[in-house]
């Protein structure tokens, strides 16, 4: 423990350094008189589970040991890849374009973007088309990053014309050819062979020194609902099979290595994100090492698909703001933001331009980009960062030792797995553990819909997308349906019993819930006149146990259908169900709205 010396300005300068026993009887104390049963210590009673084999404790002490993590830019490249980190100027600001829109390009070019990511192809922007939105880019200054799936050759090839035909010199081009086999037969089921791949990755090597020709895009298995660690796992193991294929074509390991460059989902988990980016560049040093070579991993972060919400979709540009900000402090050599309404088609003006100021807000303004791995020397950090990675190497070993990732993919093992971490997360969104602001949470009934233009279909065919959103969505659809085929919402009416102090908490905590799922909850006026057929008691627990079963008979005898109850589950004649923290929202608003007869 560092002493730091009396200068007479230290309050606690005279007091003795309290210990961690001390912390654990104290924090015991009050979980005793907060009535909450534990065994074991303070820390396991306190702990949350951030996602599968990770959990945050309260407290973290210079005790929680990690590896050196070493010095920006140098192995194993924790705290950085290189050693100016992002000070210089920033991170690059990566646009996503998957329409044919020059002036949507350019216009994001001169607003501070620094690179362009263009869907390329039948999902995108077609080949012949792509003279016609880059006319106006100058290509030896805004690096371009393809993402043509099974179209690889055709879009490099026509991307390598156009350097030519502009008099871009071969050393001065920048950017990513964007060839995936596995990503692409992750989102298709249907791969392509290697060869135009090591074809081209072995041009880049001897004549475009500035353009890599391989990217190995994680975002398939995080849009498959796949944890941290197997986000990196798969990433990993992704790397090395393209590094066995580069090095049998002829490309010494250094070439194959320095041909890669990984694209992971920056989500609004803010440490996870910075430890999975610190994390993977560590993994894939060791890597490097045991291939018999040195190289930093190069990492484009894209904030996440999956917590992109459809319901209230503005709450996403906090989201993104969030998720950009762990981006950059995890040292994300560049950074796609999605547009806040990514989730519903085409981004107009307003949304690009949103999303490409986050990141010049937070460099410009924030001064984020001052300071190299900002959040390194954290106890919590520098331990998460060791946990995921051990984590992610555990889940790759487990890769490798199946055949590889190809054979993980084609054998549906790999898929499975995604799926079963997918279902255990669905269950705590159910259950609104995992609360989702605008959906689970404070939704909004009377929001009016955004509604943009159609944007390409994605490829499909291989492993699925998945939404936080979509449970939910699929129960605001149905009312959707129902308010427009008959003037309203499905409705429940709230009762309320005795002064608003024993019952305002409950009753907001079921409004809450019943927006959710598209219900609108009426309060006002007497359950007659309210419409509904269904009925929710909300008060405190020495109120239910006085009122609770002769109010349930009461709106029994004046129609209702269902009484339910906002609270733990009791002994109460004439109550049907009940509503609480921790239950699961998605089944009891699905089963509500089948009573009520909303399809």
């Amino acid at each position: 423990m560092t002493v730091l010396p009396d200068d007479g300005l230290s309050p606690a300068s005279e007091f003795p350094d309290a210990t961690h026993e001390q912390w654990q009887h104290l924090v015991e104390g009050v979980l005793r008189k907060s009535g909450r049963e534990f065994s074991g210590a303070a820390e396991d009673a306190l702990a949350v589970e951030i996602e599968a084999g990770l959990r945050s404790r309260p407290l973290y002490t210079a005790d929680d040991a990690s590896p050196e993590p070493g010095l920006p830019g140098f192995a194993p490249f924790v705290r950085g890849g290189r050693a100016e980190g992002n000070v210089l100027g920033g991170w690059d600001v990566r646009q996503r374009h998957a329409a044919a829109d020059g002036g949507a390009v350019l216009a994001d070019l001169e607003n501070g973007v620094t690179s362009l990511w263009l869907v390329v192809g039948e999902h995108g922007v077609p080949v012949a088309s792509l003279d016609r939105v880059l006319d106006g880019v100058y290509l030896d200054l805004a690096p371009v990053v393809l993402d043509a799936g099974d179209g690889l050759e055709a879009a490099a090839g026509e991307l390598l014309r156009l350097y030519g035909a502009r008099g871009v010199a071969k050393d001065a081009a920048r950017g990513n050819l964007g060839a995936d086999p596995l990503g692409c037969e992750a989102r298709t089921g249907a791969g392509f062979g290697f060869g135009p791949v090591a074809a081209l990755a072995r041009l880049c090597s001897e004549e475009y020194p500035g353009l890599r020709a391989v990217t190995v895009d994680a975002l398939p298995y995080h849009e498959a609902g796949g944890s941290a660690a197997q986000e990196l796992g798969c990433s990993l193991a992704t790397g090395v099979a393209y590094l066995r294929e580069l090095t049998a074509a002829g490309l010494t390991v250094e070439q194959a290595v320095a041909q890669l460059e990984f694209r992971y989902a920056a989500t609004a988990d803010q440490f996870l994100t910075i430890a999975k980016l610190r994390a993977a560049r560590r993994l894939w040093a060791r890597v490097a090492e045991v291939c018999g070579a040195s190289g930093r991993q190069v990492q484009h972060a894209v904030t996440s698909p999956v917590m992109m919400a459809r319901r209230d979709p503005w709450v996403n540009m906090l989201r993104t703001t969030v998720a950009t900000l762990a981006a950059g402090v995890g040292g994300a050599d560049a950074v796609t933001v999605l547009p806040f309404d990514h989730a519903l088609g085409l981004p107009d003006a307003f949304a690009r331009r949103i999303a490409r100021n986050t990141s010049t807000i937070l460099v410009e303004e924030s001064h984020l980009a001052r300071v190299i791995d900002p959040a390194g020397g954290s106890w919590y950090v520098e331990r998460l960062t060791d946990e995921l990675a051990t984590a992610a190497w555990g889940f790759f070993q487990h890769i490798e030792g199946a055949g590889g990732q190809a054979a993980a993919l084609r054998s549906g093992r790999l898929g499975e797995e995604l799926a079963e971490t997918w279902r255990a997360r669905g269950a705590k969104l159910a259950k609104r553990r995992e609360p989702i602001t605008g959906v689970s949470e404070f939704p909004h009934l009377a929001e009016r819909p955004v509604e943009r233009v159609p944007a390409p279909a994605p490829p499909s065919g291989g492993l699925p997308r998945v939404r936080r959103d979509e449970a939910f969505e699929a129960l605001r659809d149905r009312s959707d349906r129902h308010l427009a085929a008959t003037g309203v919402r499905p409705r429940v009416f709230l009762a309320a019993l005795g002064p608003a102090a024993a019952h305002t908490a409950r009753l907001a905590f079921a409004a809450n819930l019943f927006q959710a799922g598209g219900i609108e909850p009426v309060d006002q006026g007497s359950f007659e006149d309210s419409g509904a057929t269904e009925v929710c008691l909300c008060s405190s627990d020495a109120l239910y146990e006085e009122q609770a079963a002769e109010a349930a008979g009461a709106l029994k005898e004046a129609g209702a259908r269902q009484v339910f109850l906002a609270g733990r589950p009791g002994q109460y004649p004439g109550v049907d169900a009940y509503v609480f923290a921790g239950c699961d929202a998605v089944a009891v608003l699905s089963a509500t709205l089948d009573r009520m007869g909303v399809s």
